[in-house]
């Protein structure tokens, strides 16, 4: 589209379709010419600004009849008028430069001096303006942006200026030009941070729409300076600005004195808010709310967050800092929101000592996070509430807690339930609370997959010689009593006093009380976890053997070999306990042949009493008697293996010895009878055979034979 003036008074526009207007001005202004114009295009409005020595009008093209409206009632001279890079009117004034919009004029910047000329290059205006009193022409270029002079230079008459190839042109009355050109952004900032114009380069680098790289290098020149004239306040200002660009660290050990806390806070607030602070900065932040005990910023920080996961900082170096600084209420929300149930128990435990509200805390859990969190603080829960720690386990390895959720009882969940074996490290230091929590287990679960190993730790407290609590108190103790229906035992109720101090006497006679209770448990579990119709035991045998030998259980060691069929290993324990009347007992029970027995057993006892070295008439004489009548052994070893005892006498065998000589005496009588029996019945049998050859040589007519001494001689 074109727009020209043909006469004084009269504007054509003529446009790509052919279309043209003619405007033809008022009375008033017949005598007027046109001095500027400039196009105005809005999506589809095209609009018109024409200028006039008196008058300022806005055309609008876009329908039929064309419409005018004045917008000032003051023009300008020729050459003083410009649009901007937003589409404004520029007229230029003696008295100031107006910008003018579609509604009316707007604002206007003094600039003294009759406009030669007025032009628009890159977002500045320039002017070159007449001096009335020095009679020189002097050429400006403004930065209205930053209200600024970027060049100004003095020059001859102008008679026209253009702006054309990057550059400006001033064409002056004598047949020069003058050729100006913009310097490079680099340039213009050195200059400018010479001159410390640090907010006008940071106006140029975003007019320039400069990446932000190079926009945060000059932010971080201006807070430099700002921070070398210690107005740390508007530095700091400008270093936030630069977070995201400049390495963090270089800011913050800036500010690490304890005056600038409130910057250095500020900042690291910043950081976390744009989600770029690391485990250090939150711990660097934290510290400052607690050594500023901002306890609102702190709640803030804390609590300001919408969800689980949604935290802007790490979360356990969070607990950890509110931790260390005592503000433990602020550690455990964090914890608590985060789910992390190891962190809210650490400090509820080992903090604040708050061992209901830990056990309270780990039954509204879910069965593998509580078993979990037991693992990892059974130990101290034990120690300071055995009976509620002792409960709640019991709810874990049982089908009570799966019951209350899945609304039946199954033996088939027992695979999915937490072992008791999982939980034996925790009882470390409280064997007497172990032996209670399988003891309750085993009464309630009767086919536990890990029963071999539930029966074999309860064996090894049932048998231990000593069974102590170093880190139990008394009243633990006693509610331990209560709590399994007992009375509390004398151990840990009943003191006798002597000079202050419990009677030592009366606590070895408790111990050994506790001792024989706790053996005959043992001796019971032996007998009821290996029934009559099992090949092998509910618990390790070997175990139990090297128990029972650790611990001097005679009664366990013979149980157990008498039921694998070791006698010989039976009477062995009465040997070692040198036990007489038990070994005999013992060998009259298994050394029976004809109910099963061995009768071997005997010759082993007269072996031990053989080489006892002792007096031990009366029970060889007993020996003698069972060796006699199922006849075991010769008389021979029976001397010789008696004859290693010197303490015993003759008297001893004497009887034995008779009854043996007798009976051999009646055998060799017998034996000689036997033999003249048949020494006659030989003789007969050779009468007879003589008359049997007799009779057959006759019957032969053979030459008689001569019978010499019962030979036969033909």
């Amino acid at each position: 589209m074109v727009a020209f003036m043909a006469s004084k008074g009269t504007l054509h526009v003529s446009g790509s379709s052919g279309l043209s207007f003619r405007w033809i001005g008022h009375p008033d202004e017949s005598q007027s010419c046109i001095t500027g114009m400039g196009f105005r295009v809005d999506g589809q409005a095209t609009q018109l600004f024409a200028v006039t020595p008196s008058s300022v009008s806005l055309f609008s093209l876009q329908a039929e009849p064309y419409s005018r409206n004045t917008l000032d009632q003051i023009g300008c001279n020729a050459n003083g008028v410009a649009m901007s890079d937003r589409l404004e009117l520029i007229i230029g004034r003696d008295e100031a430069v107006y910008f003018y919009e579609v509604d009316g004029r707007g604002p206007c910047w003094a600039f003294e001096g009759e406009k030669k000329f007025l032009g628009w290059f890159r977002g500045y205006l320039l002017c070159v303006i007449a001096d009335q009193r020095s009679g020189k022409n002097t050429f400006n270029i403004y930065d209205l942006k930053n209200r600024l002079i970027a060049h100004s230079l003095v020059v001859k008459e102008v008679s026209q200026m253009l702006c054309e190839w990057g550059n400006i042109i001033l064409i002056m009355a004598d047949k020069s030009a003058l050729c100006i050109g913009e310097k490079d952004m680099e340039s213009k900032l050195d200059m400018l941070f010479k001159k410390n114009l640090y907010p006008v380069a940071i106006n140029l680098v975003q007019s320039q729409q400069a990446d932000a790289a190079a926009t945060a290098e000059v932010l971080r020149k201006y807070g430099d300076h700002l921070y070398s004239k210690q107005d740390y306040d508007d530095a700091m200002a400008q270093y936030i600005n630069t977070i995201g660009h400049l390495e963090p660290s270089y800011v913050i050990q800036k500010f690490l004195d304890a005056q600038r806390i409130y910057n250095l806070t500020n900042y690291l607030e910043k950081l976390h808010e744009k989600g770029l602070a690391s485990k250090d900065h939150t711990t660097l932040l934290l510290n400052c709310y607690t050594k500023l005990k901002d306890v609102e910023k702190l709640n803030v920080f804390i609590k300001s967050e919408d969800g689980i996961g949604e935290h802007k900082f790490d979360v356990e170096t969070a607990i950890r800092v509110c931790r260390a600084a005592n503000y433990h209420k602020h550690a455990m929300y964090v914890a608590k929101k985060a789910g992390r149930h190891e962190w809210y128990l650490k400090i509820l435990l080992e903090d604040l000592g708050s061992y209901e509200e830990a056990l309270q805390y780990i039954s509204s859990l879910e069965p593998s996070q509580a078993g979990v969190t037991i693992k990892e603080y059974g130990k101290i829960l034990i120690e300071h509430k055995p009976i509620d720690t002792i409960e709640i386990l019991m709810r874990l390895c049982t089908e009570d807690g799966e019951q209350s959720k899945r609304g039946t009882s199954n033996g088939a969940y027992m695979s999915v339930l937490p072992s008791p074996v999982d939980f034996l490290n925790i009882f470390i230091h409280h064997p007497e609370s172990l032996m209670d929590f399988l003891e309750k287990y085993t009464d309630k679960v009767k086919d536990s997959p890990a029963q071999v190993e539930i029966d074999n730790t309860l064996l090894e407290l049932y048998l231990s010689n000593d069974l102590n609590f170093p880190s139990v108190s008394q009243a633990n103790i006693s509610e331990y009593a209560n709590f399994r229906g007992e009375r509390p035992s004398a151990a840990g109720t009943s003191k006798a006093k002597s000079n202050g101090k419990l009677s030592v006497d009366q606590q070895n006679l408790n111990k050994e009380k506790d001792r024989q209770e706790r053996l005959q448990k043992g001796l019971l579990l032996l007998k009821t976890a290996w029934p009559s119709d099992l090949e092998h035991p509910l618990y390790d045998v070997d175990l139990a053997i090297i128990l029972c030998e650790m611990n001097a259980f005679k009664e366990g060691l013979l149980y157990l070999y008498e039921k694998m069929k070791l006698y010989k290993e039976v009477i062995a324990c009465y040997m070692q306990a040198h036990d007489h009347e038990g070994l005999i007992a013992c060998c009259k029970r298994l050394g029976d042949s004809v109910k099963g027995g061995d009768s071997t057993l005997w010759a082993d006892v007269l072996k031990y009493f053989g080489e006892l070295g002792e007096d031990c008439s009366k029970e060889v004489k007993e020996v003698l008697t069972y060796i006699e009548r199922d006849n075991i052994l010769p008389p021979i070893i029976v001397l010789q293996t008696l004859a290693r005892n010197s303490c015993l006498n003759l008297s001893v065998i004497k009887d034995y010895i008779a009854r043996k000589l007798e009976q051999e005496s009646k055998l060799i009588e017998e034996d000689r009878r036997s033999i003249d029996k048949y020494q006659v019945g030989v003789q007969l049998f050779h009468s007879l055979m003589n008359i049997y050859l007799l009779y057959t040589i006759l019957s032969l007519h053979l030459p008689p034979v001569n019978v010499v001494n019962d030979t036969m001689i033909c």
